[in-house]
């Protein structure tokens, strides 16, 4: 049969096409396949391991777990109606985060749900994907996030730097003069809770410092583009409250005279001090 060779040759040609596709954008090849319940995108894109951190269903290793998770996958995107609009998207090496923020519709209502994607590659047969968001817009309360990664040295710099130093120390004013006059910072729970320009911002951490003092993170892991400076944390304490470490993001945008454009956050930390069912930082 002289025609078999040229179909093996073409069905090898669209696997290798499929896993080119897959590596170049890994996050849209993740979410493809929890849309369309399709793990079979993620095998042969990374026939080696596929390790998913997911906030509801846990950690995710292996292809066999992994099918279980996307096909029983009720909570994040299926199954709701979503589309996903895509915020901002930094890539350094092995390693690429995209935000996105999830248009659905939940309980009859209009959600739009914030959520970081982190997709790290450590060799061309697998990956692994870490995501990172909030389960108020939801469900209406917080879930404890236990940590995904371990510290590590891994401490922003410049502006960044001075945000982080003056967020551990509970310094309004430090914190507010690391932003651009029109800058903001958006909470984890949607962009209703966007605080822009300086009033705002003093208003707000002048608020959430209010339980004693800074927080306390542990910083894990660091993506920075010169743009975008992504930072994978466990968040620790909040003025004088410890709480159980959890699992966040932060992505820090610098604006064209160096000073931050943005400020946003993708964890599930309940404030020690507001009601319970609130947003994180009200």
């Amino acid at each position: 049969m002289p025609w078999f060779p040229d179909m093996v040759a073409a069905a090898e040609l669209a696997r290798r096409q499929t896993r080119a596709a897959g590596q170049a954008d890994p996050v849209a090849q993740y979410l493809t396949a929890l849309s369309e319940r399709d793990p079979g995108r993620l095998e042969m894109t990374w026939p080696g391991q596929v390790v998913i951190y997911d906030p509801r269903g846990g950690e995710v290793r292996g292809h066999r777990q992994l099918r279980h998770f996307i096909r029983g996958n009720e909570s994040w995107l299926v199954g709701l109606r979503a589309r996903t609009e895509t915020v901002a998207s930094t890539t350094v090496g092995s390693r690429a985060v995209v935000e996105l923020l999830a248009y659905l519709t939940h309980d009859g209502k209009d959600v739009a749900w914030p959520v970081a994607v982190v997709a790290e590659s450590p060799d061309d047969r697998s990956m692994v994907f870490r995501t990172y968001c909030s389960q108020w817009p939801l469900y209406g309360r917080h879930e404890i996030r236990p940590p995904v990664l371990q510290p590590a040295p891994a401490d922003p710099g410049d502006v960044c730097g001075r945000y982080h130093a003056a967020l551990a120390a509970g310094d309004t004013e430090a914190i507010v003069r690391t932003f651009a006059p029109d800058g903001y910072f958006r909470d984890a729970s949607g962009p209703a809770y966007e605080h822009r320009g300086t009033r705002e911002l003093r208003s707000l951490y002048s608020r959430v410092f209010g339980a004693g003092g800074g927080f306390g993170l542990q910083h894990c892991a660091v993506t920075d583009d010169g743009v975008r400076c992504v930072l994978e944390y466990n968040f620790v304490r909040w003025g004088r409250h410890d709480l159980p470490p959890q699992a966040g993001l932060g992505v820090y945008e610098r604006g064209p005279g160096g000073l931050l454009a943005a400020a946003r956050v993708y964890d599930d930390v309940q404030s020690p001090v507001a009601p319970e069912g609130s947003p994180a930082r009200a």
